[in-house]
Order: structure tokens, then sequence, then C-alpha cells
């Protein structure tokens, strides 16, 4: 599946993800039509679109013609026209499944329909469908139209041609498609960054640091290596010349002694009381919107960055036994 097999786009669901989603396939030249069943959506899109616009990569901006955006108020109408379908809607099962079996219903044959969903699982949303094996997940990382990243993977009625497409589809996009090879509740990088967050709340509730210097302590340490390596392959590195076994043999008990240490904190009322004061004592003084642009300019400069380098082809030699 090309750009050329994917004229156009229906985005189901326009928040802040269907938005954003929206702004990556019109600067791709491909055609949206967008539906939400929320007032005032049309004019909301239109606006998010034209606020995050600039922020987009220069060579997406570079890319040519712009797709055209169309609204539509009625579901059935926004899907017959589509040759990808990126929903994007309320993360609530049963209102996920009714949605899927419309979505369905009302998509021509073969066509690929992609959820953004963050945590429901594939099986749960494809399980009243009459074309199940067409349903994925293609997990985006907010902002969609700059990070790269996009999870996919397949219920148990997918077939895997329609993982294929979405994947090449996705490439074509920009996107760095991640297959899963079984579904998991979050996925992968929501369960990466839970278990950072919930290790930054235990540390917040047990005074060892303000919320803005633990949130310091990875953006300016692990996070900016974190940009360039996943983790495995960080301690791969750590390990030196020996590589991923020179790790355990210097940090295996230190390893041992932290995963036994780490914090297990509860996110119940009290508790999500007492983290929303810290961090709105630590940054509510900042506007949401300005934090937001200036995020989006940084993201450009590190994909940029990122983009300009050459991938390293070269491979050490196996290391004899």
């Amino acid at each position: 599946m090309t750009k050329e097999d994917v004229g156009t786009v229906a985005i189901i669901g326009t928040g802040t993800i269907g938005a954003s989603w929206a702004c990556l396939f019109l600067a791709h030249g491909v055609d949206v039509i967008a539906t939400d069943i929320r007032k005032g959506a049309d004019v909301e899109l239109r606006a998010t679109v034209d606020r995050i616009w600039p922020s987009l990569p220069e060579d997406v901006l570079k890319h040519g013609r712009r797709g055209t955006l169309r609204f539509e108020t009625n579901l059935a109408e926004a899907c017959k026209a589509a040759d990808f379908v990126q929903e994007n809607a309320i993360e609530r099962l049963d209102a996920k499944i009714e949605l899927m079996q419309h979505i369905d219903a009302a998509t021509p044959p073969g066509v690929v329909i992609a959820s953004s969903s963050s945590a429901i699982s594939v099986s749960d949303m494809q399980s009243a469908c009459a074309h199940p094996e067409r349903i994925v997940l293609g997990h985006p990382f907010n902002p969609p139209h700059l990070v790269p990243l996009v999870e996919l993977v397949g219920g148990e009625k997918t077939d895997e041609v329609y993982l294929t497409k979405a994947e090449q589809f996705y490439t074509q996009m920009g996107k760095v498609p991640v297959r899963l090879q079984s579904e998991i509740y979050g996925h992968i990088a929501n369960r990466m960054q839970a278990a950072i967050f919930r290790e930054a709340i235990h540390l917040l509730e047990s005074g060892v640091a303000s919320a803005e210097d633990i949130d310091r302590a990875v953006s300016e340490g692990p996070g900016l290596r974190w940009a360039l390596m996943g983790p495995l392959l960080t301690y791969r590195l750590a390990g030196g010349d020996a590589g991923m076994q020179g790790f355990w043999d210097m940090f295996a008990p230190m390893q041992d002694k932290l995963w036994s240490d780490l914090g297990t904190p509860v996110p119940d009322a009290a508790l999500q009381t007492r983290v929303t004061d810290a961090v709105e004592q630590a940054y509510g003084d900042r506007c949401i919107r300005d934090l937001v642009k200036n995020r989006d300019r940084l993201l450009q400069a590190v994909i940029a960055a990122k983009s300009s380098q050459k991938k390293d082809q070269s491979r050490c030699a196996p290391r004899k036994s």
C-alpha cells in the first residue's frame, strides 16, 4: 500500500489525536474526510490544524500538494469514500465496539480500519464487525504529526495482509511502525511510560525530590539517551566491549536491589490530589499552549538532527568464543 493507493483518509474523532493525524495526512498530500459528533468540532478541527501546521518538519512541509480537508457530520458518509480509516474516538469498550461495527458496515471492502486506542484490545474492538479481519491497532504517540512512532498489532481475527497494508501506509507517511507480536494492555510505549511515571510519583511521595527536579533528572539525563536509543541498547552500551553480558556482570546485583526497591503507589483520589498539587505548584504559572509550542519546536529539532545523520550500517565482527 502506498500514498497512491490511499487518496483519502477518514478521520473518526477529531480531538487532539485526530486533529494531529489529520495534519500529518494533509501535509503528505492525502485528502481527509473528518467526522465527530461533538458540537463545533468542524471549526475546532480547522483551527487546530492551522495552529499546529507550522510545527511540521520542514521536509514534510516541502512535500508539495496539501490535501483537502472536508468535515462530514454523518459517519457513514465519511467512511464510504475512504481508502484508509483512522479512528480516534472515546476510550470506552462498549462505545468502541459499537462504533467499530458502524465504521465496518460503512467502509468499502478491503480498506484498513485502524484505531488509535491507547489500551482497548483489537480483539474486543472487532468482536461485532462483519469484516473483523481488517481491524488493526495503529496507536500513535502524541503528537502524531511529529512523533514518528506508531504501534501496530492485530486481534484474534485480524488478517496479516491488513497489518502489512497499514505498515506500508504509515511508513509512507513518515511514521516508524513497531509491530507487537501479541496484544497486551497499553501496548509497549504506554507501559514503559507508566513504569517511569509510577516511580516518579513514588519519589515525589517519598520526599526524595521536587516535581521539577524529578522531571529534570529524566530530561537532562537518561531522556537524552532515550531520544537516540531504547533501554535495551542503552544497557548493552553500558556493558562496554562485553555488551549486554558485560552489563549483567557489572550491574546485576544493583538491578536486583533497585527492582525490589521500586515503589508501587496506588493512584487513588488522595494520591491524585497530592500529585496534582505538587505538579501545579511547580508548573502552574506556565501557559499550557506555550509549553506545547516549545515542546513541538524542540521535538522538531531532535527529529531533524536524527534525520540528518546517516544510519551507521557497520557491525562489529562477532567475537570468537
